[in-house]
């Protein structure tokens, strides 16, 4: 028979467990304060919660606005609160914490409920959204034994707390929407609406949300790519327990819940959007700006690019990019089949021995072989032995067996091609094409690289002809032109057969006439042409005869420069692409404005504009016309260097420059014939591409005008008819006179 307590021993028992109770908060108590004062390990100080620090991607913006992409070590670019659907607020709140507008950083009432779930078996956590962003802030160690994550667990309450403290409920929210993992490379809810979905936070759609937000319960688990059923099963769960929560009607989840993921898909890497040549070229641009004047973060520290969530305003215009891009794939698919059907039968490999071994020496493949300590014949072992590799193809990569030594051949036949457009009255770049494929040829071509500039360059002569007084209606016999004095005699051959007779400088800039071009150079000499192309921002010109005919090297970047000078009215603007550059608060660490050189008179400038209008009327650059229909008051020149191993096309309007360069990586391979592998047709066409869909928008205000003349008018008689009857005249006079 159980005996009941007395009254003393029920009073004596009661004390001891208050006794217990009161120790037991006091002790919690004790050893909470000894976790704040850092007795167990430091704790983010008041500094760091006011500035956490997080991987921060930068982002590259276009001239509009658009991101043209990011530099990232975690892909990770953050948005306000308002650039947050409430979709995926909503989803949040009603999946991860319920009272989240009601604690002050942890939940008690839930945490000792999930104490009782978990007793009986059935798992579920506890920590509030701004303990998750505690823990996504200040991220624990990994594998922590089972005191050091109880004590590590503690640490985050009190981050929490002071989380609280320092920050709005919404600005927590945002912060975590900002630092959460999706999963693919995908860190923050900007990158994860791209990354799945193709759009932007804003306008994220109920589903879409639920989706992401559902992930948070195991971004492999329910990750919509690898499970895409059992994340629409989440996704659901996540809008059923909106329901629950009231912020979503029982018809609203009934209308959502069958619908499809409808994923829009594109994992992150470095490379993901639009020009990644020049976003190469920008990130080494910008470390040496940043170096050279010194700007560092306010401690004194580096800005890492890849970290410091910078944002880098460009001139790029986010449509034309992709136009540039579009008109290079399309037309280079077709010229790659014509080069390579051009040495159908023949072996274009004969007598190219040194260039495949340096072809060799120079690949990924070689060096990382030379450092393992390879010898050469191991090298020349393993390069001759077939192996499992992937290729570009115009079609798409492919993955095959081959030979090492065979996919140097390969690659030696892929014809490249890069392209730059520039607005020439202010020297803003608008598209940078540098290569044909960033993730197989990382060269850029557009700026890095220079490749000699062939006919090109004749312009540079009859500029500096004009500029001396001829007229674009000067007639010149059409034959050959030995020039004396720079070492040994130099007498340029045509390419081609010449135009017969004499002909006007007109027609001979129109038809590429070399004859005539060495004529001009002996009159106004090399000296002078060498001047002025310096001054167009063309380097290291060698004032040598043969420059009028191209034979220097030159960058597609410094010759759009050059021909900007022409479209500007005689005035030379260096190109630019970077604007400013601000940190993720929005001060500005660097800003530029374009420079303008008057280089020659408006009127030279504009004389040439109609000469080079000639080449596209009735000259080498005519198919823009007739094959492409391109109508529109466009100069331009074709250019052709030795052996066909160049193609370029230089192009100016009032408002827009444009030069592409087309050719092997190698000089040695390159078309068997002129008609193949002239500009007007390896490099002509991606231009006509461009500018028809610049044309059909509207929206670029890219206009049809013709070049302006110059308001205080022209003396250089350009009307050929009008100059023939001056030169008649004068005829007459000098025989009355006795001439």
């Amino acid at each position: 028979m159980n005996k009941s307590l007395s009254a003393q021993e029920t009073k004596r028992y009661s004390l001891v467990i208050w006794k217990i109770l009161i120790g037991g908060i006091a002790l919690f108590a004790i050893f909470i304060s000894m976790i704040g004062l850092g007795l167990f390990g430091a704790l983010p100080s008041f500094r760091d919660i006011e500035h956490p620090k997080s991987n921060q991607a930068s982002e590259i913006i276009a001239e509009d606005g658009r991101p043209l992409g990011t530099y990232f070590v975690q892909n990770r670019s953050n948005v306000t609160y308002k650039e947050i659907s409430e979709n995926v607020i909503n989803g949040l709140i009603a999946t991860e914490d319920t009272r989240f507008k009601e604690h002050s950083g942890i939940d008690f009432k839930r945490t000792f409920t999930i104490i009782g779930y978990n007793l009986i078996g059935k798992k579920q956590g506890a920590s509030t959204i701004t303990q998750q962003l505690a823990k996504n802030l200040f991220p624990r160690e990994s594998n922590l034994n089972f005191f050091s994550l109880v004590l590590t667990k503690f640490k985050e309450w009190i981050v929490a707390v002071k989380l609280e403290r320092n920050y709005t409920k919404e600005e927590i929210i945002t912060m975590y929407l900002n630092t959460v993992d999706f999963g693919n490379q995908a860190y923050g809810i900007k990158s994860a609406a791209r990354v799945y979905f193709n759009t932007t936070p804003d306008k994220l759609t109920l589903t879409q949300a639920a989706t992401l937000v559902g992930m948070q319960k195991g971004i492999t688990m329910y990750s919509p790519t690898r499970h895409p059923e059992r994340s629409r099963d989440r996704r659901n769960t996540v809008m059923a327990m909106m329901v629950k929560s009231e912020l979503l009607t029982q018809q609203e989840f009934d209308e959502q819940k069958e619908k499809p993921l409808n994923l829009h898909f594109n994992a992150a890497t470095v490379n993901d959007g639009i020009a990644p040549y020049f976003r190469s070229v920008l990130k080494n641009d910008i470390k040496n700006i940043f170096q050279e004047q010194s700007i560092t973060k306010p401690d004194g520290t580096p800005y890492d690019l890849d970290r410091d969530g910078l944002k880098i305003y460009t001139t790029l215009n986010y449509d034309m990019q992709v136009y540039a891009e579009e008109a290079q794939k399309e037309y280079m698919k077709v010229l790659q089949a014509q080069f390579i059907a051009s040495w159908k039968g023949r072996n274009p490999f004969k007598d190219k021995a040194l260039q495949i071994e340096q072809g060799i020496k120079r690949s990924d493949r070689y060096k990382s072989l030379k450092l393992e300590g390879k010898s050469e014949d191991e090298i020349k072992d393993d390069f001759n032995t077939k192996t499992e590799m992937t290729i570009f193809t115009w079609k798409g990569n492919i993955d095959t067996v081959m030979k090492p030594i065979d996919s140097v051949r390969y690659y030696k036949m892929l014809l490249r091609n890069a392209m730059m457009t520039m607005d020439p009255t202010n020297g803003h770049v608008k598209a940078w094409v540098g290569g044909i494929n960033y993730e197989h040829f990382k060269y850029d071509q557009v700026k890095m690289g220079t490749r000699q500039v062939g006919s090109t360059a004749k312009p540079f002569t009859y500029a500096v002809a004009i500029e001396n007084g001829y007229s674009p209606c000067y007639t010149v016999p059409n034959v050959p032109v030995t020039i004396d004095g720079y070492g040994e005699p130099w007498t340029p051959r045509n390419s081609g057969k010449p135009l017969p007779g004499s002909i006007t400088l007109q027609k001979a800039l129109a038809y590429s006439q070399n004859y005539v071009t060495a004529y001009l150079m002996k009159q106004v000499g090399p000296v002078a042409v060498s001047t002025l192309a310096t001054k167009m921002g063309i380097p290291n010109v060698p004032a040598f005869p043969s420059i009028c005919l191209g034979t220097f090297d030159s960058s597609v970047y410094n010759m759009v420069g050059a021909y900007g000078a022409f479209a500007n009215k005689g005035t030379y603007t260096k190109p630019i692409y970077l604007l400013r550059i601000e940190d993720k608060n929005g001060v500005v660490l660097f800003s530029q404005k374009e420079i303008p050189k008057p280089i020659m008179s408006e009127e030279v400038a504009y004389v040439m504009t109609r000469m080079l209008k000639g080449v596209v009327t009735n000259g080498t650059g005519s198919r823009l016309n007739y094959k492409y229909k391109v109508n529109a008051p466009i100069g331009a020149k074709t250019g052709t260097t030795q052996n066909n191993s160049d193609g370029w096309f230089m192009a100016i309007t009032p408002q827009l420059v444009t030069g592409i360069w087309t050719g092997c990586e190698d000089r040695a391979f390159h078309f068997i014939s002129t008609n193949q592998g002239e500009g007007a047709n390896t490099a002509l066409p991606i231009f006509a591409g461009f500018i028809k869909r610049v044309y059909a928008n509207p929206a670029l205000k890219i206009s049809h005008a013709d070049f302006e003349a110059p308001k205080s008018g022209v003396s250089i008689t350009y009307d050929c008819n009008q100059y023939q009857q001056q030169e008649e005249g004068a005829t007459e006079l000098d025989e009355k006179l006795g001439f």
